[in-house]
């Protein structure tokens, strides 16, 4: 972290983390207390289909130039100061809704938050890739998470918390004031100076095959690309079905907002910094492959600690330990995980690239992830998590053909002046 650019990476990723639970377990807690069955908080997975579906529209954020007005700063940049205000208002709307009474609104509104937040990871995600060389890529990586766990616990517990003092409508309302922190942020940073020029527009039907075409072409093109995304897409499995129903699988058990919140703070972050600071080591010690394979059978085996929590008759200590452990678990694997995915993008199409790739990781959870409380309901809580435990093991199966046949290799990255 003596690099200063590190610095700007953490900030980045506390302006990304801020709006997920707003769409996401913030809201769905929302809606537990609020009586709404199962499957319906279930299927609120499927608001977030922004952050499976934006490698549709990042080829635009990829290869065209921001409104003239935001030009001067660049197309990272540029872009990232007219998604990120529109970001802030949509918070506002979300924090001013109200779920009982005009639940379509609220879902609606949360849609738009994650798609405008989507948007907001694809430029963050390009800036990244295109701001460290490679000898930095994990350290950026580890900061970026660091950044992002501290907004989720600001915007999860604290909001949560908050909300016992401030109502809902005050809580996510401060949470939108933090989310202002993005733009600020972006007119503090550099713009890469790696960013791959925009070439002159031709025909449509031109642009379409350099935004889309290409990109998809140059990936699937390598040796072993089937593989690569089938190992993509399964390695979130277990890890989705299970993240989707933690908010009523808590309340189902008694416990209040305040354990809720403790647990998520005083028990999650740390445990998440510490786990993301092993994760980068271990890149750095084994190699990203081999610490992929490591920190995600640790992050599946991990998901054993759901077992015991829903056989705990509702026990606090077990519940700290239990998102302790898998906070810890997670946070090695995501900084080998991602890391892994920035190696694969090639620089000429760098958000392209990252989008896609991400947006396949994210599959399970806006899919199967959106079934879960069908699964949930029909199964019980024990069983359930049985099967989010070993629809894990798959995606370990198939990490173990690419270690042996298509090993990841370093690639450089420009480094800035």
């Amino acid at each position: 972290m003596q690099h200063p650019r590190l610095w700007v990476m953490a900030a980045y990723g506390f302006a990304a983390g801020l709006p997920l639970p707003l769409s996401g377990f913030t809201f769905r807690l929302w809606l537990s207390e609020g009586g709404v069955s199962l499957a319906a908080i279930g299927l609120t997975a499927n608001i977030g289909l922004a952050y499976t579906l934006k490698f549709l529209w990042a080829p635009v954020l990829d290869q065209t130039r921001p409104p003239r007005w935001l030009a001067r700063l660049g197309r990272r940049r540029g872009w990232l100061m007219a998604v990120q205000p529109a970001l802030v208002g949509a918070c506002v709307l979300l924090a001013l809704s109200n779920p009982a009474a005009a639940p379509l609104v609220a879902v609606a509104t949360a849609a738009l938050v994650a798609f405008l937040s989507a948007s907001q990871d694809i430029l963050v995600d390009a800036w990244r890739i295109e701001s460290y060389p490679a000898r930095l890529q994990g350290g950026a990586m580890a900061a970026y998470i660091w950044g992002y766990r501290t907004a989720l616990l600001v915007s999860g517990a604290g909001a949560i918390k908050g909300a016992d003092i401030l109502g809902w409508h005050g809580a996510l309302l401060v949470v939108a004031a933090l989310v202002a922190v993005g733009p600020v942020i972006t007119l503090l940073a550099p713009e890469p100076r790696t960013n791959a020029p925009v070439r002159p527009p031709g025909g449509f039907a031109a642009r379409l095959r350099l935004a889309v075409i290409e990109p998809l072409r140059e990936f699937l093109t390598r040796p072993g690309a089937l593989t690569i995304l089938a190992f993509i897409a399964l390695f979130k499995l277990g890890e989705a079905m299970a993240g989707v129903m933690n908010a009523p699988f808590y309340h189902a058990l008694g416990f209040d907002r305040t354990a809720i919140a403790i647990s998520s703070s005083w028990f999650s972050l740390p445990a998440t910094f510490a786990g993301t600071a092993l994760g980068g080591w271990l890149v750095a010690r084994l190699g990203v492959g081999r610490a992929l394979l490591l920190t995600g059978w640790v992050q599946t085996v991990a998901m054993g600690m759901y077992l015991w929590l829903a056989v705990s008759a509702g026990e606090h200590h077990v519940l700290y330990a239990t998102v302790a452990t898998e906070a810890f678990a997670e946070g090695m694997a995501d900084a080998a995980f991602i890391t892994y995915l920035s190696g694969l993008c090639s620089v000429a199409f760098t958000a392209t690239q990252y989008a896609l790739l991400s947006s396949l990781a994210a599959i399970a959870l806006r899919t199967v992830g959106g079934l879960s409380g069908f699964l949930a309901a029909a199964l019980g809580w024990t069983m359930f998590y049985a099967v989010c435990l070993f629809a894990a093991v798959p995606a370990m199966l198939v990490m173990l053909r690419i270690l042996r046949r298509f090993p990841p290799a370093e690639r450089s990255v420009g480094v800035q002046a």
